[in-house]
Parts: structure tokens; C-alpha cells; sequence
């Protein structure tokens, strides 16, 4: 019998690259609006200024209606931020990793116009590695849209399940009538974020939550390290400290974390519905944890 190993998260991630299709024509329309027979003719352009001035009035233009650009859970951008991602994608960069910090830095009046200032640098840099045709259509830009897709998507799934610990949290504390509080703002130590967390009268508890959703390979020693170096740096800081861990088949050794206990859920972050039933009974189990620090 043949058993064939979907990449379920490749297809979710193409289903919702095709989605932001409309919105590189729409930009492929702006430019040949402009006089550019095609995309790669705008990218080749030498005359900076020319080029600046499309890039600035596309930034400026709002979108059509039924346009759109969507994010690693097919969830819309606001417009203007839309057309700021969709560029940088277009021309092979990272608009909020790499690009955002360097934005103020840059001449112009407002934001946009340092914007399409940063921007324009990208298309002139980028025309020069990927001068071919073949590199400015769909097909190749999708391939990059992807790669964005799958950043966002980590980073929304992280922030969706803190919001899921937090929430069971209240719900338990509530219901148990604990005079706890959930942290209001993020705590950071050494370079480590921690966006969970217990107050309560005699201390708090720290609550590192990691996902991941693919299966061993190399990323899972990073994963297993970054885990470690999580509860080590609370650990150092005099903090107490619960991580959350949600990873299908995760071989990590979780004997020698440097906590009194840990949650951890062998199912993907992707399946939701399975693992927050699971999420609150493994947190329901760790009541007397939080009544410790009452």
C-alpha cells in the first residue's frame, strides 16, 4: 500500500499566495498604466526619479475595490500597510523584518514618501540580480510571497496561542475565584520575550509558549534549543517558570529543562480545535502551581 505525506501547510500557504494574486496584477496594471510595458521594463528603469514618482503614487493611490492582500491566515491587511508588503515582496525583501527600522531614516516629507525613497532603492538593487523577465512574473514573485506567508503565519500562530493560554487562564482563575492577574505587557530578559505571565501576591510565573508545526529535521535542534533558552534565562532572572510547548512529535528531552514542570501537547499548532481542550485540561492540572504564588 502507498501512503502519500501531504505537506499540508505548503497547500494551506499556496492556497493563500493565490489569494494575493489580484493584488500583484493590480500593481502589474499600475505600472503598464505608467508607460512600463511590464513589470520587469519598471524594475530595469534607470531614471530613478521617474521610477520613485510610480512608486510613491501607487503608495498613495488607494486600492480598488475587492483588492487585496492577505496575510499567512488569509486574514486582509489594512490597505495601506497591503501595498507596503506587497512591494517589498515584489522586490525581494523582508518590509517588516528587515525594511520598517529603516524607513525613518530616509528622505522625504511623510512616510510615504520615504517609503517609496526605500522602495525604489530595492528596485533599482534588485534589477540588477534578477534582470530576466522570467523573474518579474507571478509564478517567480508567488515563490517569494510564500516564503513571507509562512513567517507571518509562525509568528500569528505564537501570538494565537498565547492569546488561547491566556484566555483558558482567566477563565480558570475566574472560575476557581484566584486572586491572580494575567501580565498586562510582555516582560523581557536577555533577549528573551515572555508574553504570558502570573502575578500573584508572593510571586509570578512565567509562561514561555512555543509552537511548531513541521516534524524533526534540523529546525527541531533549533527549536529544542530556543525552548531551553527560554526557561533558562527566566530561570536565571529568579523567575518561576511553566513553558507551554505544542510540537507533533517533538523529540526534545524535556528532563533536563530547568523548571519544576512544562506542558507539553504532541499535536500541530495547526489543529486547533484539537489542542485547546488539551491546552486547558494541562493547564487545570497545574492549579496548585498558581495558588502557590497567591
Amino acid at each position: 500500500m502507498a501512503f502519500i505525506i501531504e505537506n499540508l501547510r505548503l497547500k494551506e500557504l499556496a492556497i493563500v499566495a493565490e489569494l494575493n494574486r489580484p493584488a500583484f496584477e493590480y500593481f502589474v496594471q499600475f505600472v503598464q498604466a505608467a508607460g512600463y510595458p511590464s513589470l520587469q521594463a519598471f524594475v530595469l528603469e534607470g531614471d530613478e526619479a521617474k521610477a520613485r514618482a510610480v512608486i510613491l503614487r501607487f503608495i498613495q493611490t488607494p486600492l480598488p475595490k475587492g483588492v487585496e492582500l492577505f496575510d499567512g491566515i488569509a486574514r486582509p491587511y489594512l490597505p495601506q500597510k497591503a501595498k507596503w508588503l506587497l512591494l517589498g515582496w515584489v522586490f525581494r525583501d523582508a518590509p517588516e523584518q528587515r525594511l520598517r527600522p529603516m524607513v525613518a531614516s530616509m528622505p522625504g516629507r511623510n512616510t510615504a514618501e520615504k517609503q517609496a525613497y526605500l522602495l525604489n532603492q530595492l528596485r533599482a538593487f534588485a534589477g540588477t540580480i534578477f534582470p530576466e523577465a522570467a523573474r518579474w512574473d507571478w509564478t517567480a514573485v508567488s515563490e517569494v510571497v510564500i516564503d513571507r506567508l509562512e513567517g507571518s503565519r509562525r509568528a500569528i500562530k505564537g501570538t494565537l496561542f498565547e492569546a488561547i493560554v491566556r484566555r483558558n487562564l482567566e477563565k480558570i482563575f475566574a472560575t476557581k475565584t484566584l486572586k491572580l492577574e494575567i501580565g498586562k505587557t510582555e516582560i523581557r530578559l536577555g533577549g528573551e520575550t515572555y508574553d504570558v505571565s502570573v502575578v500573584g501576591s508572593r510571586g509570578q510565573i512565567l509562561i514561555p509558549v512555543k509552537t511548531r508545526e513541521t516534524m524533526g529535521g534540523g529546525h527541531a535542534l533549533l527549536f529544542t534549543r530556543d525552548i531551553h533558552k527560554s526557561i533558562a534565562v527566566a530561570h536565571e532572572s529568579g523567575f518561576d517558570c511553566l513553558p507551554v510547548i505544542i510540537a507533533e512529535s517533538w523529540a526534545g528531552d524535556l528532563t533536563t529543562l530547568s523548571c519544576k514542570d512544562h506542558v507539553y501537547i504532541n499535536r500541530n499548532p495547526n489543529q486547533i480545535a484539537e489542542v485547546e481542550p488539551l491546552l486547558t485540561i494541562e493547564l487545570e492540572r497545574r492549579l496548585s502551581a498558581f495558588q502557590s504564588i497567591m
